[in-house]
């Protein structure tokens, strides 16, 4: 049967020719995961910088859920949501500028990474 490609953004696999990964590297759910991947590293001050851009979305205010989820030009975030992004953005500020100061800043711990880690996944699986 042939060589197999598979594709870690999109889950799935298919027969392996210059013609099949083309067509599947540039088609648009393998283009909406590999986005989705790659937001979640992407750091809080750009989200944050990204999301005071936008209008809020109506739809999302309304009924709590938007059809086009996280492809929607519009925010989904609430004022509270904004608050707590901001407020993230400033601690990791204040630590940057610790650390080039010199200070001792103590690292975080296995256990909050992984905390973190969750919510972000979560919250993409929910969008």
């Amino acid at each position: 049967m042939g060589k197999r490609y598979f594709c870690d953004y999109c889950d799935r696999s298919f027969q392996d020719n210059l013609h099949n990964r083309k067509k599947h590297l540039n088609g648009v759910q393998h283009l909406r995961a590999k986005r989705v991947w790659y937001d979640l590293f992407r750091d809080a001050a750009a989200i944050l910088q990204e999301e005071q851009t936008k209008k809020p979305c109506r739809k999302f205010l309304q009924t709590g859920q938007c059809d086009f989820g996280s492809n929607c030009r519009f925010s989904h975030m609430t004022e509270q949501d904004l608050e707590k992004l901001s407020a993230q953005v400033q601690g990791e500020q204040r630590s940057r500028e610790l650390r080039q100061e010199g200070a001792d800043v103590p690292p975080g711990t296995i256990e909050d990474w992984l905390e973190k880690r969750a919510q972000r996944l979560s919250t993409a699986q929910s969008n």
